[in-house]
């Protein structure tokens, strides 16, 4: 950049670097998506389209930032976590908010044909709002992806209840509201069963869990010397060559991106994929 005497206005940016060797989540949020359900009409409790958008839009994410490790997503969030030891951006909130709120929101709208081919999209157009959060140890990481898929099951159950009231019940919103007023868990399951014959453990996988996306390599036994290993290597910070480093990310550049409907809550997930906490690279998987 040249020099010249307006130069001096740089010195008012202030550097955002956020704190290293920490987990990164950058959670992105719809803006104003009640109108927007209203508008285009999505189904109760559950549009799959509109999820199916979700999850298309945030597998080019993760596709186009093989820094990203593993992404959740809900209703009208997505969450996606960088590594520990990810130097992207040099780690910068505003330049990682910024690249996945708009990679994602261009994705959102490219692939709504798509998903909606008979309803095509006018002003005002989908947008989406973000943030990071770091957090210093998997527990936390783990803990804050199982608060949300807690939420995705706890607002589901509420949302499949409320709206079979509703449709099925023939019930108006504030009667449903009503009735459902300091309901457990049991009473819902109950009521869906009861009433209209539902079973809720029969709802589709994607509703109740939410939607995991992550690179798909080989599967490990979860008790095997490999996991305890990578999971011994969380401890220290990642120390690499930066050629290893782009090595790494080539591997997971090719990596095939999935989305899948897990559980994440117990070990399981992750003592079978421990290259999702590792940050390195697994093995691909065997082709069949």
């Amino acid at each position: 950049m040249a020099n010249s005497k307006f130069e001096y206005v740089r010195n008012f940016e202030q550097p955002d670097s956020l704190l290293p060797n920490t987990w990164i989540v950058v959670r992105i949020d719809g803006r104003g998506f009640t109108k927007m359900c209203a508008k285009y009409g999505f189904e109760k409790p559950n549009d799959r389209r509109a999820l199916d958008l979700m999850n298309a839009a945030a597998k080019a994410v993760v596709a186009d930032l093989p820094e990203i490790t593993i992404g959740y997503g809900i209703s009208d969030e997505y969450s996606f976590v960088f590594h520990k030891s990810c130097s992207l951006f040099e780690r910068r909130a505003s330049k990682l908010v910024s690249t996945i709120v708009s990679t994602f929101t261009a994705n959102y709208v490219y692939s709504w044909p798509t998903y909606f081919p008979d309803a095509p999209l006018t002003y005002p157009l989908p947008t989406f709002d973000g943030r990071a959060v770091v957090y210093p140890g998997v527990q936390n990481l783990r803990d804050y992806l199982s608060w949300r898929q807690v939420d995705c099951h706890i607002n589901n159950l509420y949302n499949t209840t409320f709206w079979a009231l509703i449709q099925l019940g023939g019930l108006d919103n504030k009667e449903a509201e009503k009735t459902l007023a300091g309901t457990l868990a049991s009473d819902k399951n109950e009521i869906l069963f009861s009433r209209f014959h539902i079973n809720y453990n029969n709802e589709p996988e994607i509703y109740k869990k939410g939607s995991v996306v992550f690179r798909d390599y080989e599967l490990v036994d979860a008790d095997s010397n490999q996991v305890a290993q990578e999971m011994d290597n969380l401890a220290e910070p990642v120390q690499q060559s930066k050629t290893q480093a782009d090595k790494d990310k080539k591997r997971r550049s090719k990596a095939r991106v999935v989305v899948e409907h897990l559980d994440i809550i117990k070990d399981d997930f992750w003592d079978r994929r421990p290259w999702i906490l590792s940050g390195k690279p697994g093995k691909a998987p065997k082709e069949t």
